[in-house]
């Protein structure tokens, strides 16, 4: 189950020595999986972005057909060391993330080879520096997003889900997991009936949503809010994104320690190993493509939200 690879992800990261390739390694001996790493700097450190391929029996790796399924574990870094001492709340993402492509990597030893790709990415980074953000601290990150994007949103994505820790608000106060409503090209779209379903069946219980502003699909840099960067991806692709956030009741700092929860994150991991099942068979989708042609037709294009707009 996603919990055990949870565990162990968990267990790997939460160290002030582990890099990229320890990730990597973690993949080596799975023989439908592509892994690698890449140490990228910017002007407050550096970090080691991964991209692991898990391989779909009829997916564009081989030559086929089946969407690609696109899983981004957003945060800015997974340890704000030397200040904070440990794993931060703000590594859920990397963590569900990496945890979701062990629990593929397996299923495809087993027999249970998805239709399509799975692409994942994330970055890891122990030693982050903090920002300040209301109503808590957030995490900052040694690279800025413009290169988290670049290499996060892989051109062969055709759906992404991003996963990212959203505590540090008072919008959401759930404990568990929430998904966005559909982000695609500038317009914030109804909230997928087939994602809801899922996260219904994985959880249990009734679909927990969260609401999302023209301000948080804008690009970072524009001076405006942004409740986090769970949607950032969206402005670097014309594909459909959709935010999965792993959430508390209190406002938490993503710089904080001791805050991170082995179940919700695991439950994160599990609804998007369920929605690559269904996405890449054609069983479920993120948007309806006729009403978005309608209002592209009656309102034109809002990829003006995709950039930093006018000075």
């Amino acid at each position: 189950m996603s919990l055990k690879h949870t565990l162990q992800t968990i267990d790997l990261i939460d160290d002030a020595h582990v890099n990229g390739e320890k990730v990597v390694a973690l993949f080596q001996n799975y023989e439908h999986v592509e892994a690698s790493s890449e140490t990228v700097k910017g002007e407050k450190g550096s970090t080691d972005f991964i991209k692991i391929i898990i391989k779909g029996k009829n997916g564009k790796s081989v030559n086929g057909d089946a969407p690609t399924f696109g899983i981004i574990g957003r945060l800015g870094g997974i340890g704000a060391r030397p200040s904070r001492i440990g794993m931060v709340s703000d590594a859920d993402g990397a963590v569900a993330a990496i945890a979701a492509a062990l629990k593929l990597a397996d299923m495809s030893t087993k027999g249970d080879r998805l239709a399509g790709d799975v692409a994942i990415t994330t970055h890891i980074c122990p030693h982050a520096p903090t920002e300040p953000h209301e109503p808590v601290d957030f995490m900052g990150s040694p690279v800025d997003i413009l290169t988290m994007n670049k290499y996060e949103v892989l051109p062969e994505m055709d759906a992404v889900i991003s996963i990212d820790t959203t505590k540090g608000n008072r919008v959401i106060n759930h404990k568990g997991i929430a998904i966005s409503p559909t982000v695609k090209e500038g317009y914030i779209l109804r909230i997928s009936d087939d994602l809801v379903r899922i996260k219904e069946m994985v959880s249990g219980q009734l679909a927990v949503t969260f609401p999302i502003t023209t301000q948080d699909i804008t690009p970072y840099g524009n001076n405006v809010y942004h409740i986090n960067s769970i949607l950032q991806p969206a402005v670097a692709t014309d594909v459909p994104v959709v935010g999965l956030a792993i959430t508390a009741e209190s406002a938490v700092p993503g710089c904080g320690t001791g805050a991170s929860h082995e179940t919700d994150i695991a439950l994160a991991a599990r609804y998007v190993v369920e929605a690559a099942k269904e996405y890449t068979a054609g069983k479920a989708s993120f948007y309806d493509e006729a009403e978005f042609a309608t209002l592209t037709k009656l309102y034109g294009s809002m990829k003006v939200l995709q950039t930093l707009g006018k000075e």
